[in-house]
């Protein structure tokens, strides 16, 4: 089949490279894309949040399956624009993806559907705010109500802080805190069927030890080795299946990933947050894992036809991501600097180490940083600290001044493996 996937981060790159490996795919498109695309999929320029630019362009390429892969276009209603014009999408509809458009929404399906969440107030006056800040207490948790790229949650001990976080949000959602390591599931659903992916952790923190700002993702692990066998199984049942039975009941059809964001607490799972898309960076280890042909899964999800797949496989090796970022991240990162080594990389590591581009570009010949997060280095091996001895062997090769990442990406986990 010809596949256009729309983006241009590590995740859409990490879902090129899996559907650039799959035999039934015919022709890779991908818009906008990025410099490491390219050299698996027909890069095109469109604006990726109009629905009517990227159904034409999948009109005119022929697609018979298009990805959306951030969370802005569905949001926007791009997956829609695509179905009308009669082209399977993987990705949910704009109604379903309030999901993750809207904290205070996401919220009240959890209630509906009895998921287990923390308890939270949605504010809109300062008055409210004070109110929730005072009733929870330290460590404040202050979400933005809409979407902010994975930047808009605030934990801190600090009154101040959280205060000036919540009046600059125009609806904030503030709740209690959840103690507990954090797990985030991936399940792909048809709206009907849910069929869950390998859970993986991922590094929100800048700084080596979690210390340092909230970012998009500094890197992520898979399998994990301390979680509870019967994870999956439960979250299943608590979580995504009356999630998604949730949301077909009130005539917003789920189709697409649905990816649980969760603490697995002293009272047992609660959810922190539902994204509407692949998580970055947890798509690349979960994807360096995934068996199974990629591009008939995600057809099955937007045919609705998920419960006639055979089951998905696994590989029982690990997988480690360690996220380059450029110079400055997540404040104001600085771009347009060359990226050295790629090829090294490429001759030296391969196939067991590799890297996913997410910020970057070509600029007269050279790959330069365009981005915050820059690259997302990607290694397996026969078990965590394997796969991490690959990755950041592979991370030392490459040059990019200024830039960051952290060391400690996996290594508690490794450790007790």
């Amino acid at each position: 089949m010809k596949v256009l996937v729309i983006g241009g981060g590590a995740r859409e790159h990490a879902l090129c490279r899996s559907l650039s490996l799959d035999p039934d795919v015919t022709a890779l498109h991908c818009a906008p894309g990025n410099a490491g695309i390219a050299e698996v999929a027909e890069l095109h320029a469109v604006d990726a949040l109009d629905g009517a630019a990227v159904a034409a362009l999948a009109t005119e390429l022929g697609a018979e399956l298009v990805v959306v892969g951030p969370e802005a276009p569905l949001v926007a209603g791009v997956a829609d624009a695509v179905r009308a014009a009669g082209i399977p999408c993987f990705g949910p509809s704009r109604e379903a993806a309030q999901l993750e458009g809207s904290k205070a929404f996401a919220k009240d399906v959890m209630a509906g559907a009895g998921v287990p969440t923390a308890r939270s107030y949605v504010c809109a006056t300062p008055e409210e705010i004070e109110e929730a800040l005072d009733a929870f207490g330290a460590p404040y948790v202050v979400k933005d109500d809409g979407l902010a790229a994975g930047k808009g949650v605030v934990v801190t001990d600090d009154l101040e802080t959280a205060r000036a976080h919540a009046l600059a949000c125009d609806r904030v959602v503030i709740e209690e805190f959840l103690d507990g390591p954090e797990v985030s599931l991936f399940a792909i659903t048809d709206g009907t069927t849910v069929v869950p992916l390998q859970p993986a952790q991922d590094f929100k923190r800048a700084l080596d030890g979690d210390e340092g700002p909230n970012t998009g993702g500094m890197g992520a692990y898979s399998p994990l080795p301390w979680a509870d066998p019967k994870l999956v199984e439960e979250v299943m049942e608590t979580v995504l299946q009356p999630t998604v039975d949730e949301l077909r009941r009130r005539g917003s059809l789920f189709s697409g990933l649905l990816y649980a964001g969760l603490a697995i607490t002293s009272r047992g799972v609660r959810v922190i947050e539902f994204n509407a898309r692949f998580g970055d960076p947890e798509t690349q280890v979960v994807l360096a894992r995934l068996k199974t042909p990629l591009a008939g899964v995600l057809l099955a999800s937007a045919n609705g036809t998920l419960a006639d797949l055979e089951p998905l496989r696994w590989s029982d090796e690990a997988a480690v991501t360690v996220v380059v970022a450029s110079h400055n991240y997540p404040d104001t990162p600085r771009t347009g600097d060359p990226i050295t080594g790629l090829d090294e990389v490429a001759a030296e590591d391969a196939p067991h180490a590799y890297v996913l581009h997410a910020g970057t570009r070509h600029e007269g010949g050279a790959v330069v940083s365009a981005g915050g997060r820059v690259l997302s280095v990607t290694a397996i091996g026969s078990g965590l600290t394997e796969a991490r001895e690959r990755a950041y062997t592979a991370v030392a090769r490459i040059g990019l001044e200024g830039s960051q990442h952290r060391t400690d990406i996996a290594a508690k986990a490794a450790a007790e493996a």
